[in-house]
């Protein structure tokens, strides 16, 4: 039985049927809460404690997914082409959206976790949690924090994104396509752009703007923005 469950076609399987289900499940009942892959890693969870899957064994099982990843990140360049004559003519609206939002994002939350007495590991490992995963770890990495933990609260920060995104922009009546779908890509990363997708090319397409711009404005200014903050704050 456990050479069965070790295998990577069975870890592959699991993987996409919990997902599978998942999807599902929001597409009937409609609930918000219930994203499809807060459910999925849920399901995973559970089902490789009751057979006691280590989770070495999950991680090189599921290491074609995890390769599949990166096309499909490249794979909204495609929605984004398609809309490339109307981003040009928001194009310093964008960019300075975008400078606003990883400036503002950062800041916000270095100070709440300072605030609630988070120690500097964790207020540097949270600091990018607003971009991919990739990009988070090494920019967690090169401000001290934990890049496991920071690919964590990513994805954490992207499921809350997604779930609440699109019902927060209503209730405060956000009714612009261009500043819904760049805020998604930008608060949530993947998974907003993910969401968005679900929408609309044209919104898939804006979330990817956000989610590449912020990327590399977090890359670069991060650094700074935490040396900035150092002169008032102790870490």
């Amino acid at each position: 039985m456990d050479a069965i469950l070790n295998t990577e076609i069975f870890i592959l399987t699991l993987t996409f049927v919990a997902y599978f289900l998942a999807q599902n499940l929001q597409r009937k009942t409609k609930l918000i809460f219930l994203n499809p892959v807060l459910i999925a890693i849920i399901l995973i969870i559970g089902f490789l404690s009751v057979f006691k899957i280590d989770f070495e064994v999950y991680h090189e099982g599921s290491r074609m997914i995890e390769f599949l990843l990166k096309p499909a990140i490249v794979a909204l360049g495609v929605p984004l082409y398609q809309q490339l004559g109307k981003i040009k003519k928001q194009a310093i609206p964008i960019i300075i959206s975008q400078l606003v939002g990883c400036i503002v994002g950062v800041i916000s939350v270095v100070l709440i976790a300072k605030f609630m007495g988070a120690p500097k590991e964790i207020i540097f490992s949270i600091a990018p949690k607003s971009v991919t995963t990739p990009i988070a770890m090494e920019v967690s990495k090169t401000l001290g924090g934990i890049p496991p933990l920071t690919a964590s609260l990513v994805i954490l920060f992207g499921i809350i994104g997604s779930i609440f995104g699109y019902e927060i922009m209503k209730i405060t009546r956000i009714k612009s396509s261009i500043s819904q779908g760049i805020s998604m890509g930008t608060a949530a990363h993947v998974l907003g752009a993910s969401k968005s997708m679900q929408i609309s090319g044209n919104f898939g397409a804006l979330s990817s703007i956000g989610l590449i711009i912020n990327g590399v404005f977090t890359a670069i200014l991060a650094p700074y923005i935490i040396s900035f903050l150092s002169i008032w704050i102790t870490f």
